[in-house]
């Protein structure tokens, strides 16, 4: 089975009165102290995971880390992270990314990036090279081919053109398929040293209106880290999980006291109370905090998460499954 079918066998319903309990009953998963500690979005990110895990234990930093880790999935040419991911209406694949540092709690972003090979690494440089935050589009570009970062030509014009002939023909003829998924890869890491950092990349949703920018660079969204709590983030439908910040909500959950996998649940429980029943949500999360506890939940049943530490690595089931009734 494809990971752009677990997007699509969705199981979501509306939460009764016990379910307020759900997960709270659940032992927290946790490392018994093992670190490093790296937890990722689906069960390709097992590989990110494991790139990571090999720069850390080489001595380098918690940002190399995550940004090797990361590159392994946009360099995989799966179709889902990076150049080989979906395109656009307009046929341009556009990336977004970004990357957080809980040490100093600095940031960087990209959003609606075209023709660069490693989205992530345009990300670090916004963080560290300039006093901005975010770079969207065109200027995104310039930004990383004057860091010389990777890239591949882009003719925007060309594929404009091709599609507006292509909306003309559909206005004549009705759609004959839906516009494919997409699948996101956030990646976080809790060091030997007890910092935390995380990034999160993606090609976003397939057949989308060019410009259209998900979760995955919003920080607080798509991504949160806290250097005295813990991180989380997140995959499926960015739209929903913008409109609720969910990492935020997760990360502010745990410093509550809830463990990563009750945050990540309450997050859906949050949502779910706000949403119409019956709403096909596609959201799912994962997470980790100080004390080296890890957890996932989410709304998509075909879900998994990559849990890496020296010892093991491994690919788990969404803990959610069975929680969530339709």
């Amino acid at each position: 089975m494809t990971r752009r079918n677990f997007l699509n066998q969705t199981a979501l319903g509306v939460l009764t009165a016990t379910t307020a309990s759900i997960g709270r009953s659940a032992e927290p998963n946790a490392t018994k102290g093992e670190m490093p500690l790296i937890v990722s979005t689906w069960g390709f990110g097992k590989a990110a995971n494991e790139a990571a895990l090999k720069v850390l234990l080489g001595h380098g930093s918690l940002l190399d880390a995550v940004e090797q880790g990361i590159w392994v999935t946009e360099s995989a040419g799966d179709g889902s992270v990076g150049l080989s991911g979906g395109s656009n209406a307009a046929g341009v694949v556009q990336l977004d990314a970004c990357i957080m540092n809980g040490p100093d709690h600095k940031a960087g972003s990209v959003a609606g990036l075209e023709g660069i090979r490693h989205p992530i690494s345009a990300a670090r440089r916004v963080m560290e090279k300039t006093r901005h935050v975010m770079l969207v589009g065109e200027g995104a570009r310039m930004f990383a081919l004057e860091e010389g970062l990777e890239s591949v030509e882009v003719n925007s014009r060309e594929r404009y053109e091709q599609w507006q002939k292509q909306r003309a023909a559909a206005r004549a003829k009705p759609a004959e398929k839906k516009p494919e998924g997409h699948d996101t890869l956030a990646l976080l890491v809790l060091g030997a040293d007890g910092n935390i950092a995380g990034g999160c990349s993606t090609s976003g949703l397939g057949g989308k209106l060019p410009g259209r920018v998900g979760d995955s660079p919003i920080l607080g969204s798509g991504l949160y880290v806290d250097n005295e709590v813990g991180a989380a983030g997140a995959t499926g439908l960015g739209e929903n999980v913008m409109r609720y910040c969910s990492a935020f909500l997760i990360v502010e959950f745990m410093r509550q006291g809830m463990a990563p996998h009750e945050a990540c649940m309450e997050a859906i429980r949050r949502t779910i109370k706000a949403e119409p029943k019956g709403a096909n949500l596609s959201i799912n999360f994962v997470a980790l905090d100080k004390k080296g506890r890890y957890g996932a939940a989410g709304t998509d049943r075909g879900f998994a998460y990559s849990v890496t530490t020296p010892s093991s690595s491994r690919v788990l089931p969404n803990p959610a499954n069975g929680k969530l009734d339709r």
